[in-house]
């Protein structure tokens, strides 16, 4: 399979692609610029500055959404309001990455350094209540967060390692579920579709693959481009994977759809978004 563009190159590190019916559709993140990305119903794009990152974002159950920022987490109203809560590290050269919802209505996002030294990372969960504690520690790069359409596995990238990992609820009981080889990119952002299986976007592999179930490798979308960041299903029916991808470390004029939304229909449907339930 091939996806094509969705958009133009509209954010530089775009990443983070989420599609909710609740706000109308796609939205996603040009992370670095600290901006959410929003796709109108005639093809317009919104952008929405949030603060210095904009890591991550998911609804919420009343409206609105969660989002994941440098040091921490804001909460939208349904009028479009932010909230701020307090920050979880003072540490400046420590970033909020990716996340996701878990089925009790949690958000879990990790973090990472700006300059990926290996173990500065942690994974935090805010529950409803608005507490937060860590769930994970020693991530070099927290990526691609997703859960089994039975909520019974979780599945996570720490891209600095090469593999995907299946966990337990709670993210506890970590195991291999996917290796990727060096040569072939390095595994980022993810989402798993109604039958079980988990796409996995490779940055540094112009590709995004779908690994059944059992971990064995059984399609693969291309790319033009070569860092591709996130995906998500979306659209009529959750039957389009949109792809997100990012211009760092590109030239002016290299890759010029770098940057895109990128989207093909590959033939399987996604789950509908969990949302936050704070």
């Amino acid at each position: 399979m091939r996806a094509e563009p969705f958009t133009g190159p509209v954010a530089h590190h775009a990443e983070g692609p989420v599609w909710s019916d609740a706000w109308g559709g796609l939205r996603w993140v040009d992370m670095l610029a600290g901006d959410v990305l929003s796709l109108a119903a005639d093809g317009t794009i919104g952008r929405r500055h949030v603060g210095a990152v904009a890591a991550a974002l998911r609804p919420r159950a009343g409206g609105g959404a969660v989002i994941a920022v440098e040091r921490g987490f804001l909460l939208e109203a349904p009028d479009g309001g932010l909230t701020a809560l307090p920050a979880l590290w003072d540490d400046p050269g420590i970033r909020m990455n990716d996340g996701g919802c878990d089925p009790h209505g949690r958000f879990y996002c990790g973090s990472m350094a700006y300059d990926a030294r290996p173990g500065a990372g942690s994974v935090y969960r805010l529950d409803p209540d608005g507490t937060v504690d860590v769930v994970m520690r020693d991530v070099t790069i927290s990526n691609g967060l997703d859960w089994s359409p039975d909520g019974r596995l979780a599945y996570f990238a720490d891209t600095a390692t090469g593999e995907v990992s299946s966990l337990e609820p709670g993210l506890t009981a970590r195991r291999t579920f996917a290796e990727i080889a060096p040569d072939d990119g390095a595994p980022d952002g993810l989402t798993v579709d109604a039958e079980g299986g988990v796409w996995v976007a490779l940055y540094g592999g112009a590709c995004v693959r779908r690994y059944a179930p059992s971990g064995a490798l059984d399609a693969v979308v291309e790319l033009p481009v070569t860092d591709v960041t996130a995906c998500t299903f979306g659209g009529p029916g959750l039957a389009t994977l949109f792809i997100t991808t990012t211009r760092e470390n590109l030239a002016d004029g290299e890759q010029p759809s770098a940057g895109s939304v990128f989207a093909c229909t590959p033939g399987v449907a996604g789950l509908p978004v969990r949302t936050f339930a704070g």
